[in-house]
């Protein structure tokens, strides 16, 4: 045995969600998840492109490519590791991305969420509440560096007080990151029991911002609480069958699958005229200043009130007849 080998990285003694991976299998179908993730990248870029050449600023678009740029990179990084089984590192590296990438969107829920609660209560708009928020994101950052830590910590030791603690670590922070992506849900039916008129921003309906925005945490909510709940069961060593739980559909459909659904419904939903606020929005009633843009942000409001319109006089006209 090298000395490398008998200092670590060393390979995992218990089932994880996607099992083993196979060749045959897994890059074939991370391919297909790499190609998806590119255009999805490439067409959130061209809009925010679009938009910044039309003075309609709006970041979201640009965070939602990085977050298909990572994914790409993760996507690379699981047929490399596949492709060559000994290499651990390899395997380590694509353990993180896969990990890590999903909060951007975790966060970028979180600002909507936060812009439509400001929408219907002024406390969303108090200090305390930035301040919550502000806190919140920083923990995220932080819990991401202690998962990132324990999980490369946790290849590398064979003691097992350490590998407890490593998994201690990794259990607080997919739990958090679970909670974390179902927090704009009830920020959205705190914002839903107010009485007092709604502040509207963006182009489009109240509604279907709201019907967009519950969509997609509901989505990233699904996809962390499997693999919040995968993880809190008991370890299974690789010399049991596999669970059920850890099968290669489980993993694809609720780590890949979600997110290319979340980023192509945003796209095709155009959140980005939807959740837009005018620049330097602060306090209540500061989103209707200036809110209207023009081009393609006033056609998507225009054919949504002239469809209710039209649904409306077609009521009447039957009533008459």
């Amino acid at each position: 045995m090298s000395t490398q080998s008998s200092s670590g990285p060393y390979r995992p003694t218990t089932w994880s969600l996607g099992g083993t991976p196979k060749k045959d299998v897994d890059i074939p179908v991370t391919a297909v998840f790499l190609v998806l993730y590119i255009i999805g990248g490439a067409t959130h870029m061209t809009i925010f492109q679009y938009n910044k050449r039309r003075g309609h600023n709006f970041l979201f678009n640009g965070m939602l490519f990085g977050f298909c740029t990572s994914r790409v990179t993760t996507c690379i990084l699981r047929i490399a590791s596949i492709s060559l089984p000994t290499n651990i590192r390899l395997a380590i590296a694509a353990q993180i991305f896969v990990a890590a990438g999903i909060l951007l969107v975790f966060i970028i829920n979180l600002i909507w969420a936060q812009r439509i609660l400001r929408a219907h209560h002024p406390f969303g708009w108090q200090a305390s509440t930035r301040w919550f928020f502000k806190a919140l994101y920083a923990i995220v950052v932080f819990t991401l560096a202690i998962v990132i830590t324990s999980v490369v910590q946790s290849f590398y030791t064979l003691r097992p007080r350490t590998k407890t603690i490593d998994r201690a670590l990794q259990l607080y922070g997919v739990t958090l990151f679970a909670v974390v992506s179902f927090l704009p849900i009830p920020l959205i039916a705190l914002s839903g029991a107010s009485k007092r008129e709604v502040d509207k921003f963006g182009q489009g309906r109240h509604r279907t911002k709201v019907a967009v925005l519950l969509t997609g945490a509901a989505l990233c909510c699904l996809g962390a609480a499997y693999r919040a709940g995968t993880s809190w069961m008991t370890p299974v060593p690789l010399s049991q069958p596999e669970p059920a739980r850890f099968h290669k559909g489980w993993f694809y459909f609720m780590d890949f699958g979600i997110e290319v659904l979340v980023v192509y419904m945003y796209a095709i939903m155009r959140v980005d005229l939807r959740f837009h606020v005018p620049d330097g929005a602060e306090g209540p009633g500061s989103y209707r200043v200036g809110g209207g843009s023009e081009g393609d942000v006033e056609s998507l409001g225009t054919r949504e009130g002239s469809g209710g319109e039209e649904e409306e006089k077609k009521k009447e006209d039957s009533e008459g007849v």
